[in-house]
């Protein structure tokens, strides 16, 4: 069998029907296009009482219905658009409290046999240099994030290939989490591993399970069906809208208890992408009882021989892009919210402000970037161009100065406090004052090990005063708390509640 044969022959196995059946209703998918259409052409703005009505709903952390989201994607009015922000931040604080978790993403091989028309990975792209890092590359990288920059949790990204496949997928995961390298005062390691990678199969599923993943991440990209398969070509994997729009499903029912779903806004109108996103994290919800643990909102950016990154009629503007976040964050109000270094600072600063709960930084999206240090973005080596180059360091400061403790906390990973139960407790409001006492043990960590003096002096304020509200606000497991705070202060590390 020739090499191509093989490859073949992979693709074909790739698409397992009956694993797309099974879950259809009546013989039909979830994404209704014509309701959509309907209820974004018919749906006007509410008026006061009736937006109050419906920020009341999410600050009660209940779900919007599809009617109320159409209607919010037609607001236009400055002051009901201010009243959306403050509403927006005012959900994210009462259910994840005064906290931002931080990330970076790890890219492994960007071999590819798709061939999407946005994508400077797609498998025409005959420029791209390619590669796919071994287990020494790995774990140099991973040196860097966990020894030198303090990173405790990555989302590791891999492109669709027989070379980077679930074997290698992990095994990679397995030399991640073998890294452990000395710090200032402890050692240096990542604690969860979250996964962005192709849509696979119940058994492959149930493996990464098996290896200790956080959360698995697959972006519906669009949910427009004509556009994806325009954008998609059908010869190829990703071609099958709806191998792709029941991932989620497939990986709860193998046990992933938690979940990331997203759109790539640009591809198509960005108030059908929310209601897409909007009926994904419903049908979640009610095929299983656990809706998406995050929701991404990308926005397109230019990439190696993809038109379609600078020329789609789509492009969502700034003025939109804040209005997606605000209607996400109040549509689904449980749901964390990621913003990735693809937009720049100033826009990052003013959506952590939206009801943001995650921001990456040091970012590099190069295959092997973080060992190669301080390079220039290069657009035959990353998938696209990122917006906010900033080391952690500084993203760090700029969150203290703003008031927000920056969390690399794990726990609930090791706790139990995953799907269901989580969902639950976020509900509840429950959950924000387990990750705050987390939050600050991490983050004191952080400071500790891997800080600057200048970004110290502005977080321990903000520090202190997370420690005054758990005191006042939890007195009854402040004891343990401040015991554990004063361990790591001493050196312990990796203590959690």
């Amino acid at each position: 069998m020739t090499i191509q044969d093989s490859r073949q022959t992979w693709i074909d196995r790739r698409i397992i029907r009956e694993e797309i059946d099974k879950y259809l209703r009546h013989g039909q998918h979830f994404i209704p296009h014509e309701e959509i259409e309907t209820l974004l052409r018919n749906s006007g703005a509410p008026d006061r009482a009736q937006l109050e009505d419906i920020l009341q709903k999410s600050l009660a952390v209940q779900d919007l219905s599809p009617a109320e989201v159409a209607s919010l994607t037609r607001v236009t009015d400055p002051d009901m658009l201010a009243r959306m922000k403050e509403t927006a931040l005012a959900v994210k604080l009462k259910v994840y409290d005064n906290r931002i978790v931080t990330f970076a993403p790890l890219y492994l091989g960007n071999y590819c046999v798709n061939n999407c028309a946005y994508c400077g990975f797609k498998t025409d792209n005959t420029e791209a240099q390619r590669r796919v890092l071994d287990k020494t590359e790995i774990q140099r990288e991973v040196q860097v994030l966990a020894g030198q920059i303090g990173h405790k949790r990555l989302i590791v990204v891999y492109g669709e290939h027989p070379k980077n496949d679930i074997d290698y997928i992990l095994q990679s995961i397995r030399d991640i989490y073998d890294v452990k390298i000395p710090t200032r005062h402890g050692v240096g390691n990542i604690r969860r591993v979250n996964v962005n990678a192709p849509p696979f199969s119940v058994a492959d599923l149930a493996r990464l399970k098996d290896v200790g993943i956080g959360t698995y991440q697959v972006f519906q990209e669009t949910y427009h069906r004509p556009t994806y398969e325009r954008l998609h070509p059908s010869n190829t994997i990703k071609g099958d809208y709806l191998w792709r729009l029941y991932c989620m499903h497939r990986a709860l029912e193998a046990g992933v208890d938690d979940v990331g779903i997203g759109a790539l806004f640009g591809l198509y109108d960005w108030r059908f992408e929310v209601m897409g996103l909007v009926y994904h994290a419903r049908e979640l919800e009610r095929a299983t009882g656990i809706g998406p643990h995050t929701i991404s909102f990308p926005r397109l950016e230019p990439a190696l021989h993809a038109s379609l990154s600078e020329t789609s009629p789509y492009r969502v503007s700034d003025a939109d892009f804040f209005k997606i976040m605000m209607i996400i964050r109040l549509a689904v109000p449980y749901t964390g919210m990621i913003l990735t270094a693809r937009e720049t600072p100033e826009i990052r600063h003013e959506a952590i402000q939206m009801g943001v709960t995650q921001v990456d930084a040091s970012s590099k999206i190069r295959i092997g970037g973080y060992n190669l240090g301080q390079q220039e973005q290069q657009q035959d080596s990353q998938q696209f161009i990122l917006g906010d180059p900033r080391s952690l360091d500084e993203v760090i400061r700029e969150l203290a100065q703003m008031g927000y403790i920056s969390s690399f906390c794990t726990a609930g990973y090791r706790c139990g406090r995953t799907g269901k139960c989580i969902m639950d407790l976020l509900r509840d409001g429950a959950e924000g004052k387990f990750c705050k006492l987390n939050a600050v043990l991490t983050f004191r960590e952080w400071l500790d090990d891997f800080s600057s003096e200048e970004t110290r002096r502005v977080a321990e304020p903000v520090m202190e005063q997370e420690i005054r509200e758990i005191k006042d606000t939890m007195p009854g497991i402040y004891n343990k708390f401040k015991a554990y705070y004063d361990r790591i202060c001493q050196g312990e590390r990796d203590l959690y509640l």
